[in-house]
């Protein structure tokens, strides 16, 4: 491996709020507020075209696939040309992406198979951008636990205040202008991106190849016992818990309150992220994902409201506590992966968690309608909910998991290690 150096930057000051963190900070919410608009635009857009779900299903398809199948290489690039190369770069294209979108639907009848093409190429950008979150957090804040979780707060407020801005914006003035929105929206985060003053980063060589590089992070992810057994956990949980609850959910929600009741229960369950996120800025526990795992058993609660025909305030909190849950587990996990990976590896390492995590939630989707079908909804949420149990409790049997401590990093380096 070599060093390069990318724009240098004066030491972080020990605050949160500095310069680079308010940039990185202003990136991520205006870019996650249009990431919640999106879908609102596309669900309506695609089926007023007369494309119907099933159009629906196969532009999301399309954004889904090519990013599973590159965000390896997202995390190999981004170790070669640094993070903020590649972020900037994805965003860049993204906003050429969905500007080309609008443009389409604000001047005629665009194909499907055109929608398909540009939501793929959207995927590949996205690919190219994620990876590189993990590490350029760690260079704008010294603070990474509360860096974490106010970003998970941005992330809460962006899920309960973008499909509300999207749908006036569609009532008001159609859905090429959300498009247009979301893509300037890219355009705010990659500027502010840019402007980021960032230390050098290792890089890998330019010389080295691709596969030995994919090989290089597969190894380092693999030798770490807590990371492969927590994102198998996750894959399991994907396929039975996290993936089915949102059209399951949907289902009974819809039947039995309408539309605003459905509406209300992802209300709560972003005000819960909200929570969750705050008590990941309060509360430092000696052992993250110990303190994570246990805080998610009460995420059970939301598909048992759910499967026992509870009323809707009651449903409503339990989507609460499922959403406060994820997010002090997201602000939890992401800290200990931060602090514990080496710079050198982390995008790569960050990409093989971001695949693993994500490859089960659209197995879990496409079973849900077949396996609720078969032993009735509130059986599959049952399962569900037992399946979540089970399976966080192995992982706090978990000695890698229930005994990794936190860390408190400066500048970059490991300065203290508690909780071993």
């Amino acid at each position: 491996m070599t060093t390069a150096t990318c724009d240098v930057r004066l030491p972080a000051p020990s605050r949160l709020w500095n310069r680079d963190f308010r940039l990185y900070f202003t990136a991520r919410l205006v870019s996650l507020l249009g990431d919640s608009m999106l879908p609102v635009a596309l669900l309506y857009g695609v089926v007023s075209l007369g494309y119907g779900t099933t159009g629906v299903g196969l532009v999301l398809a399309a954004q889904v696939l090519p990013f599973a199948a590159f965000v390896l290489f997202g995390g190999v690039l981004a170790d070669r040309f640094t993070p903020q190369r590649m972020m900037v770069g994805a965003d860049a294209a993204r906003f050429v992406l969905q500007a080309i979108t609008a443009t389409a639907f604000a001047t005629g009848h665009p194909a499907l198979w055109l929608l398909m093409g540009l939501s793929g190429l959207s995927g590949v950008g996205t690919a190219a951008f994620q990876p590189g979150l993990a590490s350029v957090i760690t260079q704008v804040s010294s603070d990474l636990q509360r860096a974490n979780a106010v970003t998970r707060v941005a992330e809460a407020m962006a899920t309960l205040g973008g499909p509300a801005i999207a749908g006036l914006l569609i009532a008001v003035a159609g859905v090429p202008v959300v498009l247009a929105a979301d893509s300037a929206t890219f355009a705010v985060s990659g500027v502010c991106l840019l402007m980021l003053r960032l230390a050098p980063v290792v890089r890998t060589a330019a010389h080295e190849s691709t596969w030995r590089n994919l090989v290089e992070g597969w190894h380092e992810f693999r030798s770490r016992t807590w990371m492969p057994a927590v994102i198998l956990a996750w894959i399991v949980l994907g396929i039975t818990v996290w993936g089915p609850i949102r059209p399951l959910a949907t289902i009974l929600v819809t039947d039995g309150h309408g539309a605003s009741g459905l509406g209300m229960m992802w209300t709560a369950f972003g005000a819960g992220g909200v929570v969750g996120g705050l008590a990941g800025v309060r509360f430092r526990p000696r052992h993250p994902l110990r303190a994570g795992a246990t805080g998610l058993l009460a995420w059970s609660a939301w598909p048992l409201t759910l499967a026992a025909g509870l009323s809707l305030p009651q449903v409503c909190a339990g989507a609460a506590v499922g959403g406060a849950t994820t997010a002090f587990w997201g602000v939890m996990w992401s800290t200990s992966v931060q602090t514990h990976i080496p710079a050198a590896v982390l995008n790569r390492i960050s990409a093989y968690e971001i695949a693993g995590s994500l490859i089960a939630f659209p197995i879990g989707q496409a079973l849900a309608g077949p396996v609720s079908e078969a032993v009735g909804t509130s059986h599959a949420l049952y399962a569900s909910a037992a399946i979540l149990v089970t399976v966080l409790i192995a992982m706090l049997c978990t000695p890698a998991i229930r005994r990794l401590g936190a860390r408190v990093v400066e500048n970059q380096d490991v300065v203290e290690q508690v909780g071993r």
